[in-house]
């Protein structure tokens, strides 16, 4: 379903949402107030625009009220972050994600009222952790405190061993969500679904367990 997004602040973490958002198919309405970002997106997403999202009216004016939702992605002017995300709850707008740059901004923004907060230096610390501290994850997302979804190739004595046999869900305590083969992604594989070598694992749990899947 095709959905309507805007992106206020197009520095790196913006401009990533919006390029993501907008190769996913979705309508992007980009904003900054500098003209150079702006033109570094205006090719890829619906429509970018110049713009001091600081000013009630202009957000009025870009009719923001009828967007799925609204990413106020500004980092460099904590200020401008929590007033801007203010006016937008204000305004009635749906759904209202905020960059924060530490715990204190985050609290801030929960007590104005923003629906989603998001902390990107911090979750890319911990991703980045996480791949150094176990070399075969690939990649990994925090569903909600502790508990994950990781992207992992297959350990080497699961090679071979269908997911009835390892019964990983009740000797592990995870459920595989999806294998990656090198022809072909399996979703919800079934218990017959045999493990390759280099196959690689979606899968999700609690991550002490998870860790232990590691080991």
């Amino acid at each position: 379903m095709r959905k309507q997004f805007a992106v206020i602040g197009l520095g790196r973490f913006g401009k990533s949402v919006a390029l993501a958002l907008s190769e996913m198919g979705h309508d992007v309405l980009a904003i900054d107030n500098e003209e150079s970002n702006v033109q570094e997106v205006a090719n890829s997403v619906t429509h970018a625009v110049r713009a001091d999202a600081r000013e009630e009216e202009t957000l009025r004016a870009l009719g923001l009220r009828n967007f799925d939702a609204v990413i106020v992605a500004i980092g460099n002017d904590i200020e401008a972050n929590i007033l801007i995300t203010l006016m937008l709850k204000e305004m009635g707008i749906k759904f209202v994600v905020s960059k924060a740059m530490n715990a204190l901004h985050g609290k801030v923004l929960e007590k104005i009222g923003a629906d989603k907060i998001v902390f990107p230096e911090k979750e890319m610390g911990i991703r980045l952790a996480r791949n150094l501290v176990t070399f075969n994850v690939m990649d990994y997302i925090e569903l909600a405190p502790g508990y994950s979804v990781l992207e992992t190739t297959t350990p080497a004595r699961f090679a071979g061993k269908s997911l009835g046999e390892l019964d990983l869900r009740a000797r592990r305590g995870v459920s595989v969500m999806a294998i990656k083969k090198p022809d072909e992604v399996v979703i919800a594989p079934g218990a017959e679904a045999v493990l390759g070598e280099k196959d690689v694992l979606i899968v999700a749990g609690k991550n002490e367990d998870l860790n232990r899947l590691q080991e």
